[in-house]
């Protein structure tokens, strides 16, 4: 996509006995209140590149009954010139693209809810997600690609799926955790019945250790599995699971099932600044073993600043790096 800028708007939502609370602990405590329970959460904002790709949304997260309901929803609008690597064994497709990639310009819009409930008195949440997206998409580097595209394929898909989640959520902090565990699974059907043209299944698996080491050091570790399972011939470029690795363009690395882990370690200067290192390596397989198939590594450096002390939320830059690309991060959160 090249380089870009955007913008986002973050409401946070509180009654003003919750303001009066945290304002009363950000006078007594380094953290300022930042382990209170996550106020609810409007974000609106959009972005451009230069190589023309646009989007906007607007999303919003909220809890009730002291975090035992979560909600997460979303829509958003766009229009995304991407390069991909395709997966399909479309007639005649694979000897035009010759192993390299094809640029996509995929338009449209669509839509996410989540919604999340606490079992017992755990941090362990069970949930029903649902996505749904209508796009155009079309190749633009390729003529002789795209003619195939649009005589073998839907060009215009419906893509509806729905699903069950489980969660495990001990981090100490929702924008910026130093401390916990957070651990997701989810299985995702993709059916004619719910509205979409194509049908295939998602496995996503992914958790998140946070470790306090020491005074002003923290370590956090992720380790991210992706699946798909289906019959179709084709599907639409963006539904194939992909490596997810800050340094790694996304897309350029996809297959039947993906894995990606990462670490961070930060250095925390003094209670606004923070500096932090971190690297991961990845597989993407399509037909192999899992592990069969050359390792993708990236790594890099970053800083946070603590913008909103009785929140926790910090925002900052991460400077990644990989074999065939490099990328600048503006991040709100710790980025891992």
């Amino acid at each position: 996509m090249g380089y870009g800028l955007g913008f986002t708007g973050v409401f946070l939502h509180e009654s003003d006995e919750q303001r009066e609370k945290r304002r009363k602990l950000a006078e007594t405590s380094l953290d300022g209140g930042a382990q209170l329970l996550t106020p609810a959460i409007t974000a609106i904002g959009g972005f451009a590149t230069e190589n023309g790709t646009w989007m906007g949304f607007l999303g919003h997260r909220r809890t009730w009954a002291q975090d035992t309901v979560r909600y997460l929803g979303g829509v958003g609008y766009g229009d995304f010139n991407m390069t991909f690597y395709p997966q399909s064994t479309l007639p005649g497709l694979d000897s035009v693209f010759n192993g390299k990639g094809l640029d996509f310009e995929i338009t449209g819009g669509g839509m996410l809810n989540h919604l999340q409930y606490r079992i017992i008195d755990v941090p362990l949440f069970i949930g029903v997600k649902q996505l749904y997206f209508v796009t155009d998409q079309k190749i633009t580097n390729s003529p002789i690609a795209d003619k195939l595209l649009q005589t073998l394929t839907n060009t215009s898909p419906t893509t509806s799926g729905l699903g069950l989640t489980l969660e495990w959520d001990s981090r100490n902090n929702f924008f910026s955790p130093t401390q916990g565990y957070n651990y997701k699974a989810e299985y995702l059907w993709y059916n004619d019945a719910i509205g979409s043209d194509y049908e295939y299944e998602q496995l996503d698996v992914e958790g998140i250790n946070y470790w306090e080491l020491a005074d002003r050091w923290s370590l956090a570790l992720r380790g991210q599995y992706k699946s798909l399972y289906t019959d179709e011939r084709f599907l639409p470029p963006a539904s194939y699971p992909d490596i997810e690795l800050r340094g790694v363009a996304r897309n350029r690395y996809q297959g039947d099932e993906t894995l990606s882990v990462e670490s961070q370690l930060t250095y925390q200067w003094n209670t606004r600044w923070s500096t932090n290192v971190f690297g991961g390596f990845g597989y993407a397989s399509t037909e192999a073993s899992l592990f069969e198939n050359n390792a993708e590594y990236a790594y890099g450096v970053g800083f946070r600043y603590l913008i909103a002390r009785r929140y926790g939320l910090q925002a900052g830059m991460d400077f990644a790096f990989s074999d065939e690309d490099s990328a600048v991060y503006f991040q709100v959160g710790s980025g891992i």
